[in-house]
């Protein structure tokens, strides 16, 4: 199977697979710190190799049968290098035709643009290669960064969830946003 690619002005969009593992566990351990307010606790060692096979295993099975996108970013003169993250996951068919996206960039790789380059190219091909009416989006209300760059990608806030999530040692509450898809055509959806 081809896994997607996208490419940026500055950046390299990989889809997630098992030759990553490697750059993917550097990644985290550079970033355990920076994540950790963030990111849920994981079940796997993100560190290792080991930890991210089985995981990048899946991915690849997700995005065959268009379960997940899972994008791993570098900079087109480091490509070697995971800088971030980028996630469209829980597809959900028939009348929904929806997902969830999740992201995060490496702490020394903020405030660049880059998060805003990467899902400016991830979020149309999620809309079309997934066939989605909706992508869901939800931030932690202190993350404002987060809140900002959704806001600047067209993201309309539509509620806050609250205790919605176990991250950093606590049930947090969580702003929800979406972003419709304009093109989503009607005359040929038919639910799955």
């Amino acid at each position: 199977m081809d896994l997607p690619r996208l490419t940026t002005d500055r950046l390299v969009l990989r889809h997630a697979e098992p030759a990553l593992a490697v750059p993917l566990a550097q990644y985290a351990a550079r970033n355990r710190a920076h994540l950790a307010p963030w990111s849920p606790p994981s079940a796997t060692d993100l560190e290792t190799a080991a930890g991210w096979v089985p995981l990048l295993i899946e991915a690849v099975a997700q995005c065959a049968d268009q379960r997940a996108l899972r994008w791993v970013l570098a900079l087109h003169a480091a490509p070697e290098k995971v800088i971030g993250r980028i996630s469209f996951t829980n597809v959900q068919r028939g009348p929904l035709q929806s997902c969830f996206l999740g992201y995060q960039i490496d702490h020394a790789h903020e405030g660049r643009g880059l998060m805003h380059e990467a899902l400016s190219a991830a979020i149309p091909h999620a809309f079309e290669a997934l066939a989605l009416h909706r992508i869901e989006a939800n931030y932690r209300p202190e993350n404002s960064r987060s809140g900002a760059l959704l806001a600047r990608l067209g993201f309309e806030r539509i509620g806050l969830a609250p205790r919605y999530l176990f991250i950093d040692g606590d049930w947090r509450d969580h702003v929800q946003t979406q972003r419709l898809n304009p093109a989503f055509d009607r005359a040929v959806f038919a639910p799955r």
